[in-house]
């Protein structure tokens, strides 16, 4: 006679254990990557992993909790000045990095009480409003001196070859460790909650979500993601201007990886940021036209393929290389013995 298995659910297969057994792999052999790539290559990873931080913090606010921002390069710029303020104090250049984007996640918390009392649109335009009084509030520093800017002058205790070296190590170890965390938060209880403030917040309220708190905590994280990428970039910059790091061009980078990569799923972001890194480093020198082109792509992208390049692929092949939620799995009836 004929029997049918029940449907299961599951998270893991043969295909996701092998993508999370080779993403720790080349993890692992990428610290290893200044010892033996050329300077220049060395570079453009430092530069592909922070791309990487920025997708995954947009990704994160906006894709699974719902917050879409035009405003984060106020945290990137933020990251950036809290820095060069420490390394001015007498801190040492790395550990001022780490120092400030805590700093700037401190100050995101009593800035969260009032940014997520605004909805969709008012909370977007309340983050470019907050970036623009930020960035004016910076230029009152001396030290930085209005526009014309400072340098992390810290930095300058370091060889080339070392600053090079440790920039990298650092970028690299800021992407992994904030990849894995918000892969174990999607994976818990914070992730199903944010999914369902996505999905619909006052149906996600009644059923007992704590909207409040699941929306601080990751608009905390994005804030000291981001906050961390800019205190990156400024390492591999040494100079700080405030037109460049509170520029609305960072938010747009943001926007163009995750909705190219994919929108509201984890793969998606790392993707868009390959990508990207790719694009930029073809056409980057173009300029306006260059910018033009990226706001173009995106819309076509979100009008063509909403769900992004990944979620395309997801949708049609169902593959989930990093899963972070449960899919149900029907099994073909087979024949079974009497």
């Amino acid at each position: 006679m004929q029997a049918n298995h029940s449907p299961k659910i599951v998270r893991w297969n043969s295909v996701s254990i092998a993508a999370i057994s080779s993403v720790l792999l080349a993890q692992a052999l990428l610290v290893l990557a200044p010892h033996f790539l050329s300077a220049s290559l060395v570079e453009s990873l430092t530069t592909l992993f922070i791309y990487g931080i920025l997708a995954l913090m947009w990704n994160a606010l906006a894709g699974y909790a719902g917050l879409l921002s035009v405003g984060h390069q106020a945290f990137f710029g933020l990251g950036a000045y809290a820095t060069v303020r420490l390394a001015d104090l007498g801190m040492s250049a790395y550990p001022a990095m780490f120092a400030g984007a805590l700093i700037v996640a401190v100050i995101s918390v009593p800035l969260s009480f009032f940014m997520l009392r605004l909805k969709e649109g008012e909370f977007a335009i309340g983050m470019w409003v907050m970036a623009s009084l930020t960035h004016l509030l910076v230029n009152l520093d001396t030290l930085v001196q209005g526009e014309t800017g400072t340098s992390l002058i810290a930095l300058q205790q370091f060889g080339a070859d070392t600053r090079r070296a440790y920039t990298y190590w650092a970028a690299l170890a800021m992407m992994a460790s904030l990849g894995w965390l918000v892969f174990w938060m999607l994976r818990g209880k914070v992730g199903i909650a944010a999914q369902a403030i996505r999905d619909n917040e006052e149906a996600a309220t009644s059923i007992g979500v704590d909207v409040k708190f699941t929306k601080r905590l990751i608009f905390i994280l994005s804030a000291f993601g981001v906050a961390a990428a800019g205190a990156l970039w400024l390492a591999t910059a040494i100079t700080f201007q405030p037109k460049t790091y509170f520029s609305v061009q960072w938010s747009a980078y943001m926007i163009f990886m995750v909705l190219v990569g994919g929108i509201g799923t984890y793969e998606g972001p790392i993707l868009g940021a390959i990508l990207f890194f790719a694009v930029e480093s073809i056409f980057g020198g173009q300029g306006v036209t260059y910018l033009i082109g990226l706001g173009l792509v995106a819309v076509l992208f979100a009008l063509l393929l909403p769900r992004g390049i990944w979620g395309a692929v997801e949708k049609r092949f169902s593959i989930r290389l990093l899963p972070v939620g449960y899919r149900v799995v029907f099994s073909s009836p087979v024949k079974a013995r009497t």
